[in-house]
């Protein structure tokens, strides 16, 4: 895997698409140039901050023509947007399979420090999109502010839908309101970016234990560090 991870592994180095008539069909081009396009944006702003990014880095990266870069987006911030949340997508899905591959009858703790795990293991594996989500993004603007609350909000409802079904099997479990789902994805969020902050990106699985009390502390009125699930 690139030192940055997948997600900012570019073409540097590497032939080009193909050019004029190709064997490939045009969506699948067309496909591998928006690919190319996104992972050399992360990997270009993890490296010189967006606002030091330009379209002729991203291209050069990409190994693909200008012309093509503008046929899928309106211009930097158009791709750089689309890149972070291809990556924040990709991160959310991770987490959820994670947890959705468990037996239906896991213990609700477990599962709880099972999608943690997950998502801090994705962002340690990519620390190239870490820096670009956690550290560049919250200073691209008010687009880029409304999409990090967009993503807290998504966030916020899996802590709910979690919280939900935990409550069913342990109703002395107590009963919160829904910023408090929103106030624990934020707390996540700011531990990570401080640790991205720091570089120290490859120690993000240590907050696993920290988060999981967290978590318990707030939704299951848990001492701090008490019963703390390590086994499924």
């Amino acid at each position: 895997m690139a030192q940055g991870g997948s997600l900012a592994r570019t073409h540097e180095g590497a032939p080009g698409l193909p050019r004029g008539r190709s064997r490939l069909p045009a969506d699948t081009v067309a496909a591998a140039q928006r690919d190319r396009l996104l992972r050399a944006m992360i990997a270009a702003v993890s490296a010189v901050g967006y606002a030091d990014v330009t379209v002729g880095e991203v291209v050069r990266r990409a190994r693909v023509s200008r012309s093509a870069f503008y046929a899928h987006f309106a211009g930097k911030e158009d791709c750089f947007f689309a890149a972070a949340g291809d990556g924040a997508t990709q991160l959310f899905d991770h987490t959820l399979g994670a947890v959705k591959d468990l037996p239906a009858d896991t213990g609700d703790e477990w599962l709880l420090r099972a999608g943690l795990r997950a998502f801090l293991a994705f962002l340690a594996a990519e620390p190239a999109f870490a820096k670009v989500f956690y550290v560049e993004l919250p200073g691209a603007g008010l687009r880029a502010q409304e999409r990090l609350q967009s993503s807290h909000g998504q966030w916020a409802e899996l802590n709910r839908r979690w919280h939900a079904r935990a409550l069913r099997r342990n109703p002395d479990w107590p009963r919160v309101p829904d910023e408090v789902y929103r106030a624990l994805a934020g707390a996540t969020g700011e531990l990570v970016r401080d640790m991205v902050t720091g570089g120290h990106t490859e120690r993000l699985p240590l907050l696993e234990d920290t988060l999981v009390g967290l978590h318990l502390a707030v939704l299951a009125a848990q001492p701090w560090g008490e019963r703390l699930p390590t086994a499924g």
